[in-house]
């Protein structure tokens, strides 16, 4: 039996997560988080049982007290309670599935406490990755992709010599948006971004897939995950959402993941590695599937995949800076306070104004984003 505790556990990924859990036997859960869905983590506590649940709102650590009173179950709250189902001693697996810079803490204390990493949070790598992967390192923890791009490189990477590695060949959908023309993104609402062609995500990783800044984290998340350098990482845009990536070897020859676009595949992948367990109603059908199609993305048009670049490629904290730009500018497209491409005016203007600081510390990050929220709040 493993035991898991999910961080983010009401999110696109914890779900998702916890209907692997239901539909598998060997896994148990041992504690969920949320940040204010007290309704939905309250149902997930009567079901799976957990011993910990964590609320990183005050008011709503306080609501879920009141509920769960009746069960046996521990209700913490902050990044204090984070921080402690993230070592706890029976914990076998950590799922980061937060979403934003939340995440950093509380899986540094997990990979000291030794514990397995199933990693979905991308900031963790993108703000931290020179942190990160080191420690890891250090105390011989499994860092496993769940990320579906991730995952299969990480697939297609078992029994290789990473050194044999020509490039990454990092594959998109193209979103939401894909084909529109830089004029035509000026008119787009919050609901034409929402409607992904192929995924069922969260709001921000959609309206990230439809700016391609979603996969220009991706990128910096690759260079960390399997140790190799930006210009060596392609991006594919493959609309069917069935190659999920691929690895060129330096012999030329190519090894990929392929599947349907359902994020349990790879959740229960990191969950059972090195095993695989069967999955019902999850299998392709190439007949009907008939052709696969590729095209270049068009960096121009989607500018957030031509900012990461610039970003990795400065390195030290640009990355932070690029990340919590994009973070605000999403919160403020979806409060519809700017236009779809007030996203890229708010990246850009960060990264030219932010200075940059060579390997910040965790605390120097945290105080990088604020310091960009500043920036733009002041410009705009």
């Amino acid at each position: 039996m493993k035991n898991l505790v999910i961080l983010g556990s009401t999110g696109s990924i914890g779900t998702q997560t916890l209907d692997v859990v239901r539909n598998n036997e060997g896994l148990s859960v041992l504690a969920v988080s949320a940040a204010k869905n007290v309704k939905l983590i309250e149902e997930q506590i009567r079901e799976f049982k957990p011993k910990y649940a964590v609320m990183f709102e005050e008011a709503a650590y306080k609501e879920l007290s009141l509920k769960v009173k009746d069960l046996d179950v521990k209700v913490l709250y902050g990044m204090e309670g984070l921080i402690t189902i993230s070592t706890l001693k029976e914990a076998d697996i950590v799922v980061t599935a937060l979403v934003g810079m939340i995440g950093i803490v509380p899986t540094i204390e997990a990979i000291k406490a030794k514990k397995t990493i199933a990693l979905a949070n991308k900031e963790t790598l993108v703000t931290a990755g020179h942190i990160i992967m080191p420690l890891a390192k250090e105390n011989n923890v499994s860092i496993l992709p769940v990320d579906s791009e991730h995952s299969a490189i990480f697939q297609s990477l078992n029994g290789e010599n990473r050194k044999n590695i020509s490039k990454i060949l990092l594959t998109a959908s193209g979103g939401a948006f894909r084909g529109k023309t830089y004029e035509e993104l000026k008119n787009m609402t919050v609901e034409d971004a929402l409607k992904h062609p192929n995924w069922s995500m969260g709001k921000k990783v959609t309206i990230d897939s439809a700016s391609l800044v979603n996969k220009g984290l991706e990128v910096i998340e690759a260079k960390w995950l399997f140790s190799v350098e930006p210009k060596d990482i392609q991006v594919l845009i493959q609309p069917q959402s069935i190659i999920h990536s691929m690895v060129e070897f330096v012999d030329g020859a190519v090894i990929g993941q392929l599947g349907v676009p359902d994020m349990r595949i790879p959740i229960q992948y990191a969950l059972f590695y090195p095993d695989r367990k069967p999955m019902r109603d999850n299998k392709l059908d190439f007949y009907k599937l008939k052709e696969l199609t590729f095209f270049e993305p068009d960096l121009k048009t989607f500018k957030g995949l031509s900012f990461a670049y610039k970003a990795i490629g400065e390195g030290g904290a640009m990355p932070t800076v690029f990340n919590a730009a994009n973070e605000l500018a999403v919160k403020d497209f979806i409060d519809r306070k700017i236009p779809f491409t007030g996203i890229y005016d708010y990246i850009e203007t960060a990264m030219d104004s932010v200075k940059n600081i060579e390997n910040p510390t965790v605390s120097e990050i945290l105080d990088i984003e604020k310091t960009t929220y500043e920036v733009i709040k002041a410009k705009f």
